[in-house]
């Protein structure tokens, strides 16, 4: 009878198995049903996407509007090329419009990129990713007349040399991933005009993975003209030359190592490019021009007085040296001469052949001792040795352990000695050896700041390590320990994370108590951000909840919005021309954007209530922003990101173009 029973209790376990192996497989989506379901994903994408064509027709302000033809172009490439290529066209020349159209409120700053000039960056780029010929039409049709020279220190015509010559050397990078030989073929154009454009290593990486042999013309030719020119007055060509340089030469040309690793690099910036010949005539060339270097002369006399007291005040004025380059010279600062000029390139090449001491010793050993007694002369000593430089290589290593850190922070200067330890008892951590952390804490940071914060992470991962037997009480008494609402969301999302498969009823409730926190009237973009992480965080586990929080934010967003509208001009400058500007605007839009990310997410679960609440923002055009993101969410597009070719000027500063 017992033998009966066991076998009865037997046959009923497995058959339970049974069952719920076939419940699981049943529950889990077959390949055929994840396709409808993509084709669904897609078709309610571009249906979507129509409708906020149609909807950016009413925007006033040129800027989204041209904005919203790149986003679309962007996104219909792959479905419909012809009318995606329209839409870039379209938008070029609108582009062009603005572009004959004075600006009325320009961004203040002597050299300020403007917002034509970023829209026409974004156009050309978007078209890049799809065709090059295209991009470069673009970059034609789109260019703006240059303003006539004027005696004005801001000199917009200097100005719109650096812009132009920057985005046609960007354009130039994007194009080697599409088509290596057509930026090849521009890129010896340049060389052919005496340029030395910084991304020709990217294009002959690029195109050597397409035409070995082209390549190797390519890399020759550059070489032979960097060698002619003048390094010392060409700050462009000197700058290419390191580039060249720094990531050493091509092991074996033609070897099947050489074309793996070049298959597998990630960053074409730090592939070598060239063979080991070609590297080492211009690292000759490089030597020769760095040995020419000079010890600046001591300068005393006291610096012009700002009466402002900052180093934004002043005026830019602009130099052209014998080289052809144009050189931005900043407020309080005199117009440097020819030969400081060479001198200052001189040292500043000189500096980087320290980094290539190595290569030098291998490849040229007969000149690593003049580099060395020059280097010592100019007083330019071996970072790498030297204890800043060897806490640097120590942050810098990626297989770097918590006892390398330690040894290190014991033979460094006592001012940076509390940031190693800091770093080995993090380290400590992070290699599951939380003793070790709390020892070194305990024994080495003496300042109660640093010692308190690393406390706190070794007591977060202690709690979170002990996720199955986690009580809500003992959560509570850690929170309230915490000097922030920040961190206390954080460490609840951090352990909900870590019980989700073993206890979701406890993730429930620890996400719950993240609500509490943020289930308030935001009073800060902070808040918002709060609310948004915990809104991410209930998507895997209450998709409803996640709706409810960023419906709640949408609300009050609005009325921010409306707020920022009816003061706009007074107090605040939100708004432009009466409309929300999409991109660059202002930390308010920028919100608007990060609610239709996270409203994207959603989608793919629940497309119909993520639309809705895309529509729930008031203004068009922020709704449409949502709507949009809501459109790349779907089709799995990431947003484009503003590379804006700005740069910011302080009191000494030199930037160097062609014209």
């Amino acid at each position: 009878m017992k033998r009966l029973a066991l076998l009865v209790i037997f046959l009923l376990i497995a058959c339970a198995a049974t069952v719920i192996a076939q419940e699981q497989q049943a529950s889990k989506p077959t390949a055929e049903e994840l396709e409808k379901q993509k084709e669904e994903q897609t078709k309610n994408a571009y249906r979507l996407l129509d409708q906020v064509i149609d909807e950016s027709q009413s925007l006033r302000l040129p800027e989204n509007r041209v904005r919203m033809q790149i986003y679309a172009a962007d996104v219909l490439w792959d479905r419909d090329q012809g009318r995606a290529r329209s839409m870039f066209m379209v938008a070029g020349d609108a582009v062009a419009e603005i572009n004959r159209t004075p600006e009325k409120n320009p961004r203040p700053g002597p050299v300020q990129f403007s917002r034509p000039s970023q829209l026409r960056q974004e156009l050309v780029l978007a078209a890049a990713r799809h065709d090059a010929p295209l991009a470069y039409q673009l970059l034609a049709t789109t260019k703006p007349p240059l303003p006539a020279q004027q005696t004005d220190t801001r000199q917009p015509r200097q100005t719109q040399i650096i812009v132009e010559d920057t985005l046609e050397q960007t354009l130039l990078a994007a194009v080697a991933s599409l088509d290596p030989k057509l930026a090849a073929q521009n890129a010896d154009q340049l060389l052919e005009k005496g340029q030395f454009p910084y991304s020709l290593n990217t294009v002959i990486s690029k195109l050597r993975r397409q035409d070995a042999e082209a390549a190797t013309k390519l890399a020759d030719k550059t070489v032979k003209r960097l060698q002619s020119a003048n390094m010392l007055s060409n700050t462009e060509a000197g700058g290419l030359a390191m580039a060249l340089l720094n990531p050493g030469p091509r092991i074996g040309a033609t070897s099947e190592a050489a074309k793996e690793a070049d298959a597998k690099s990630g960053s074409d910036v730090r592939t070598p490019v060239l063979d080991q010949s070609l590297y080492v005539d211009l690292l000759g060339s490089v030597i020769d021009t760095a040995l020419k270097a000079q010890p600046a002369p001591q300068n005393n006399q006291p610096r012009p007085n700002n009466p402002r007291g900052g180093g934004g005040g002043g005026t830019v004025s602009f130099q052209t040296g014998s080289g052809g380059a144009v050189r931005v010279i900043g407020p309080n600062q005199s117009a440097p001469t020819e030969a400081q000029i060479e001198q200052g390139n001189a040292r500043r090449i000189l500096s980087g052949l320290q980094r290539l001491l190595p290569q030098i010793d291998q490849s040229l050993p007969g000149r690593s001792q003049a580099v060395r007694q020059k280097l010592t002369e100019m007083g330019i000593g071996d970072n790498n040795r030297s204890p800043m430089g060897q806490m640097l290589n120590a942050f810098r290593g990626e297989n770097v352990t918590s006892e390398a850190l330690m040894q290190t922070a014991a033979s460094a200067p006592a001012q940076i000695q509390p940031r190693l330890y800091q770093q080995a008892a993090l380290k400590a951590l992070d290699e599951g050896n939380s003793g070790l952390a709390r020892q070194i804490a305990t024994d080495h940071l003496t300042d109660a700041r640093l010692r308190d914060t690393v406390m706190q992470r070794i007591d977060f991962r202690e709690l979170a390590t002990k996720a199955e037997g986690i009580r809500l009480e003992e959560v509570r008494q850690t929170l309230a320990r915490l000097p922030s609402d920040n961190e206390r969301i954080d460490l609840l999302i951090q352990i909900a994370n870590d019980v989700a498969t073993k206890n979701p009823k406890v993730q429930r409730q620890l996400l719950e108590e993240a609500r509490q926190m943020t289930n308030k009237r935001a009073t800060s973009y902070e808040h918002f951000e709060q609310q948004l992480r915990v809104a991410h965080a209930f998507a895997s586990v209450d998709v409803a909840r996640s709706f409810e929080i960023l419906d709640s934010g949408i609300s009050h967003l609005n009325e921010l919005l409306s707020a920022a509208a009816l003061l706009s001009g007074f107090e605040t400058n939100v708004f432009r021309d009466g409309e929300l500007p999409m991109q660059g605007g202002s930390a308010l839009g920028t919100m608007v954007n990060r609610f239709g990310q996270e409203i994207a997410l959603l989608s793919r679960t629940d497309f119909e209530r993520s639309e809705t609440l895309a529509g729930r923002f008031q203004f068009p055009e922020s709704r449409i922003m949502a709507r949009l993101a809501v459109v790349q969410g779907l089709l799995d597009v990431k947003p484009q990101q503003q590379n804006n070719m700005g740069f910011r000027l302080g009191e000494n500063f030199t930037f160097t173009v062609r014209p």
